[in-house]
Order: structure tokens, then sequence, then C-alpha cells
């Protein structure tokens, strides 16, 4: 169980601070500003992963999840129990930010300003990056070391930074829904649910032409 409890707790502390800055942001008129939501995305990823990347692994990320099960890396069997585990982490952080703020009418919902299909590419991509990051810095379906959080942490931040203007750089399956269901706004969630999931598999294969040892490797 302590795993499970670790991917609550983790994608509860990720969805609380991360959508907590946008939701701040939006009720305050823009006293957080786009940089310090990006700078909180960032550093509550690094932190959780310094937290509980022994334990769980640190995914809070059904979309990682299921990459590292394609990569040989984790069980088949402990992804539906890992996202639920998720979905509750991330719908119990969206709730409280309801109770906290209920003037905010989008508790960080990701609704992009682009045509679908260029937000679809964009959310693609930035999950490729992210989890081509992850699989290199990983052991196993364990993001440890000491320069894992810091990686992984970076490169949220990175994208958050740069495409959070455009989709709000989601790259999580689990952090788009839980805003929406609280919300309500469920446009182009279809896309946000898709293209994360997608992004990691192609981050997987493109890692297995040039690593073969590190992602092909289910005795890791």
């Amino acid at each position: 169980m302590k795993k499970y409890i670790s991917e609550i707790i983790g994608t509860f502390s990720l969805i609380f601070c991360g959508t907590g800055a946008m939701t701040i942001n939006e009720v305050t008129g823009g006293e957080v500003t786009h940089i310090g939501v990006a700078i909180t995305w960032g550093l509550i990823v690094m932190a959780m992963i310094y937290a509980f990347g022994e334990t769980s692994g640190a995914h809070f990320n059904p979309a990682v999840t299921i990459a590292f099960a394609f990569a040989k890396k984790f069980s088949w069997k402990e992804v539906p129990k890992y996202i639920i585990a998720q979905f509750i982490g991330a719908l119990l952080a969206s709730t409280i930010l309801w109770v906290l703020f209920p003037n905010s009418e989008y508790y960080g919902a990701t609704i992009p300003i682009l045509t679908p299909w260029r937000a679809f590419i964009l959310e693609l991509l930035l999950t490729f990056f992210l989890m081509l990051t992850i699989i290199n810095v990983s052991t196993g379906s364990k993001e440890v070391g000491v320069m894992a959080g810091i990686a992984i942490g970076g490169v949220v931040l990175l994208e958050a930074m740069f495409a959070g203007p455009m989709t709000k750089a989601s790259m999580n399956p689990i952090r788009s829904l839980a805003p929406a269901i609280i919300s309500g706004h469920y446009e182009h969630l279809w896309l946000y649910i898709t293209a994360p999931i997608l992004g990691a598999l192609l981050a997987v294969i493109s890692c297995k032409l040039v690593k073969d040892d590190n992602c092909c490797n289910s005795h890791c």
C-alpha cells in the first residue's frame, strides 16, 4: 500500500501546488504571473520526486506509468492501481481548491488557445521530451538519484515556461482531468488524455533505438 499512498500524496501535492498557483493567479488578476506558475510546477515536481522516488517511483502521471510498463520496466498489473491512486490524489487536490477559491472559473483547467490539432502535436512533443528525460535518468520505474529530481523538474519548468500560454503544458492526463471535472470545462479534454500517452510511448520507442540496454532491460 505504501507505493499507492505515495502516488496519492505526490499527485495531490503536484496538482494542489501547480493548479493552485494557476487558480490563485486567476483570482488575483495575475499576481503569481506566468513565470511564477511555471516555477511552481517545476519545483513541486522536483520536491515530490525526492520525497517519493524511492517508494513508488514518483510517477504521478498515467502517461508515465503506461510508458514504463510499455518499456518493460513496470508491471502492467500495477498500471490500473497507480492510475486510480493518481486520480484520487488529483481529484482531492482540485476539490480542495474549489473549496478554497469558489470565485475561480477554471481551477487550472487546460484549455488551449491553439487549434485542437496543433495543441495535440504540442502536448505530444512536450510529453515526449519529458518522458525522454524521465526514462534516461530513472532506474527501472523509479525516479531516483541526485540529479533525477532536478532534471525532471527542470524539464517541467522549461516546458511550462514556453508552452504554458499555448496549451497550459499539461503533459499529464490526470492533471487535466481533475480540474476539468471540478470546473466543468471539458473542452478538448480528449487531446490532453491521448497526446501525453502517445508522446510518452514515442519517447520509449525512440529511447530503445539509441539505448537498447537502458530501455529494454526488464531486470532493472
